[in-house]
Formats: C-alpha cells, structure tokens, sequence
C-alpha cells in the first residue's frame, strides 16, 4: 500500500508593501500644480486655511515613487506655481523680472526641498504597509523634511525669505494657537505630520484599515483642542498710532520734508489725548534726525505736543554706514534709543554682489541706490518701565527678530512698516497676517502701523481691536493689554530649527543606508530599480 505524501502547508501570504503606490509623472505634475494653487488660497489674503491640509496630502501623494529627477520636477512646478501666484506683488516696484526672479530661486530651492521627500519614501518602501514604521515612524520624518525645507528658504541665500510658510496659513482658524506651544516652525512639522499620517493610512489600505487612520486623527485632534498658552497680564499701555498717507513710495514724487509734514499734521488730532507712546510708521520721516537739525527740531515739537515720547522711522547715518533705523525720540536726548532694521531686504534696501547683478541687469539694480547695513543692536526699546518689542517691516517674517526681542523683555510689540510700494497688491495683508500670528506666538499685542495701511492693533489672542484700511489717512489711541512670560513657542523655538535640519537629515541618511545594506544582502536593488534614470 503506497504511504500518501505529506500535503504542503498553504505558504503565507506575503504582507502587503507600498513598493508600487505611485501616480504616473505627468498625473504627479498636474497634481503638483493644482497643490501649489491651492496653497495660494490658503494664504492670506483668502485664507482658505483648511485647504492647506488638501495641498499638503496631493503634494506629498505627487512625490511617492519619483527618483531624483522626478521629484525635482515635481517639486519644482509646485513652487513655481504657488510663488509667482503668492508673489505677484513683487512686480509692482520693479515689474516683471524681479517677480519673476524671486519666484523662480524659490521654486527652484523647494524643488531641490522635495527630493529628499522623495527619497524617504522610496527606501521606506520596503517595510510593511501595515507597520509601525511606514505609519509611525514616516509621518515624522517627512513633516520634518517639509518643515527643514522652510528652515533652509528662510535662512538662505541673502538672509533667506521665511514669507510663505505652511504653519502661516493656518492664522485665521483654530489651529493658529499651537504656535505659541511649538513655534511657526513646529506648527508646519506637525501639519505635515497629520498629512502624510493620512496618506500612509491611504496607502495600507484606507477604509479597510481604519485603526491606521488613528496617528492622523490623534495628531489633528491635538492640534484642534490646543489652547494658547497664557501669558500673565502686567498692566495697560496707551499707544498712539498714526497713518499719514503721505509720498512714501520708492518712486513717489516729493519734495523733502513733504512726509514728515504729512505725519505730522495726521497727529495733530491725538494732542491733548493721554498716551504712553506715540509710534509712526517705517519711512514716516524722510530726513536724518540725527544729522539734521531742522528735522530733529520738528520732532520735539511733535514730542512736546503730544507729551509722549515717539517712536519714528528714518535713514540715518553713522559713520560709512547707512541704517534703516526706528528710534525712540524724546525731549531729553540722553533718553533717545534705537534699534536698525536687522534683516535689510536684498535688491530692495541693497544689493548683494551688486557688481555681478549690475552685468545681468544693470538699469535694474541701477535703479536701487540706498545700500542700508544690518543692525545688531537688540529689538527693544524702553518706554518708562515698558519693554516695547519692535520689527521693522518684512523683519517680521524673521523668528529670531521676535523672540530676541521677548526674551529682552518685550511685553508689547510695535512692528512699523511702510506698504507704499505695494499699494494695491496683497502684500500688506500677508505682511499682516505675520503680524497676528507673530501676536499668538508671543502672547503680546501688536501695534502694526503702516504709512499708507492697513495699520491694524492686535489683541494677544490675535482679534482686532483697531484698525484703519488702506489709503487713509488717520489716528487712534488704542489701549492695549501687557503680557509678562515666555511662550513655550518662543522658548524652544531656536532649539528646534537646527536640530530639526541636522536630525532630519541623519535619520534619512540612515534610513537610505538601511535600505543599501538590505538591497545588498537580498542580491538586488532597492525599490525603483530601473527608473532611476527616468523622470517619474
């Protein structure tokens, strides 16, 4: 009788890997296009901002399965597409080139931004979908490329352009609050995480896998019930604040003295009115009080008039060097203080390289002749026993501005700007909407005033409590709340930009060089052998 062969065990079913879950490159290219329009819209002035999670998710979807050059391409349309439709008012100082200009370097850098994305994806490809880490260990580090990539633009080249940032769409709804926890940088971090959180949920299977789905909803529900963290009351300040709409454009014809004029007679209607501190705008005085008698004499008569120090904005001279500088005038001189913009805008308020520039655009560059040097004095200025934290236009889009001048005691903030180049545009509501958030990070209010508007005073939650619109001449005193504390925001904040670059970039090296190893022990290649010479 013959003995029937044993039956073989049915062999497991391999688990279920992400190796293949990509969209074809020319579906990636129009997504990547339709992510970056939707990040526009939810900037300011829309401000659409759970759009921002929609943009986020089909951009990172776009980048799964590129090699180098795809997600190159990839990136790089969606930069292009969300700057030269978010900087458009670029070209209203100096038409298209410039826009264009600025546009193209910064599509290009977050182009560059995306490959590494890209690259995490693909030698995570080998794990399990349904693994800890494809959904917990990825979401991380792919939220902290994304928010390395806004670390990097913003630092580099020429002091870097931290204007469109991820967590500064989320200012008009309720997530803005965790940035007093985490800092703009760690609210972008964590945005990302819940996007590609969701996506390696999608990806392991979607409906079918809903426990996948709870690192993407824990992280949002976080996010949504956060509060602001408190900052303890210290008193009251009355600020009064002028918009003098006058000359103060680049290109406006003037004749001297027509804007300090201006200024002045738009704060007639506050003397004999109780303030603390009078501010002006940026370019509100158009000659060198320190150098200048006649200037220097109309500004006490406006200190004496108003019986309040003031707090103005000019050019001045020291030495070789040319500053754009906020000074605190009073009628003593031994009290005066001032602090010089820290942050001077390239090919605005200087020009970098200028004899390289002057070869490939010379009527261009030669149009910007001030050459301002950057300040190194702190961001503060002492108003009795009032620590007043400043920012001089786009210097608030620069954390450091912000948090050196809370932890040199700022207890309200005063950020003076100057619009008048833009009028007409959307700069000066994206320029203000860094002043909100800049008020819930920090747990201050902020005075914003501008020379042709919008001037707005902030509440620390980030509510309005004043405000004057555009090409209006006017002025308030407004009484604003004083807050004592550090935000948590704040704090961390330097402590979290650097490390997040250096720790993001170790563990994607380390992970390339575990995906390497096992491509080698397993005599093949890792996930996209034969395409890496293709753009896809």
């Amino acid at each position: 009788m013959r003995t029937p062969l044993p039956t073989p065990a049915p062999a497991a079913a391999p688990e279920r890997t992400v190796a293949a879950w990509s969209l074809p490159v020319w579906a990636a290219v129009l997504a990547s296009a339709a992510a970056g329009l939707l990040l526009d819209l939810a900037s300011a002035p829309v401000g659409w901002w759970p759009v921002t999670f929609v943009s986020v998710t089909v951009a990172l979807v776009a980048l799964i399965g590129r090699s180098i050059g795809g997600a190159l391409l990839v990136g790089t349309v969606f930069g292009a597409v969300f700057y030269t439709t978010h900087l458009m008012w670029v070209g209203e100082f100096l038409g298209p080139v410039p826009w264009l200009a600025l546009a193209g370097l910064e599509a290009a850098l977050f182009g560059v931004g995306a490959v590494p994305i890209a690259l995490a994806y693909r030698w995570a490809a080998r794990y399990p979908a349904r693994g800890l880490v494809q959904l917990l260990a990825v979401p991380p580090l792919i939220g902290g490329l994304w928010a390395s990539r806004e670390v990097v633009m913003g630092a580099w080249p020429y002091s870097g352009f931290p204007w469109a940032r991820v967590g500064m769409t989320q200012v008009g709804g309720p997530l803005a609050e965790v940035a007093s926890w985490t800092s703009v940088t760690g609210l972008s971090l964590l945005i990302v995480v819940v996007c590609a959180a969701g996506v390696q949920w999608i990806r392991a299977g979607g409906i079918r896998f809903l426990v996948g789905l709870h690192p993407a909803v824990s992280i949002a529900a976080l996010l949504v019930i956060a509060p602001q963290f408190p900052t303890a009351p210290a008193g009251e300040f009355r600020v009064g604040w002028v918009q003098g709409n006058g000359p103060t454009g680049y290109f406006d014809d003037k004749t001297p003295g027509e804007v300090l004029a201006a200024q002045t007679a738009a704060t007639v209607p506050l003397y004999g009115q109780p303030m603390d501190l009078l501010a002006w705008p940026e370019g509100g005085v158009d000659a060198d009080p320190l150098n200048a008698p006649a200037t220097a004499a109309g500004l006490d008569r406006v200190v004496k008039a108003a019986g309040a120090p003031l707090l103005m904005n000019a050019a001045t001279t020291r030495g070789a060097d040319v500053f754009n500088t906020s000074l605190l005038w009073t009628a003593d001189p031994a009290g005066r203080q001032w602090h010089d913009k820290v942050n001077p805008v390239p090919f605005g308020e200087y020009v970098p390289d200028r004899w390289f520039y002057e070869l490939i655009a010379p009527d261009l560059v030669g149009l910007i002749q001030r050459e301002y040097t950057p300040g190194s004095n702190p961001p503060l200025v002492q108003v009795g026993d009032v620590g007043v934290g400043l920012a001089i236009c786009f210097d608030v889009i620069y954390d450091t501005v912000i948090w050196d001048a809370v932890r040199a005691g700022a207890e309200v903030f005063v950020f003076q700007t100057n619009n008048a180049d833009f009028r007409g545009t959307d700069e000066n509501l994206q320029q203000l909407a860094f002043a909100r958030m800049r008020a819930i990070e920090t747990g201050r209010a902020v005075v914003n005033v501008s020379t042709v508007g919008t001037s707005q005073v902030i509440a620390p939650d980030g509510t309005t409590l004043d405000s004057l619109d555009v090409d209006t001449t006017g002025a308030a005193i407004t009484t604003v709340p004083l807050r004592e504390g550090v935000t948590p925001g704040v704090r961390l904040g330097p402590w979290l930009s650097f490390p997040l670059v250096l720790g993001s970039g170790t563990i994607l090296a380390a992970l390339g060089l575990s995906s390497r190893r096992h491509a080698l022990s397993a005599g093949g290649t890792h996930e996209g052998k034969g395409n890496s010479a293709r753009w896809a």
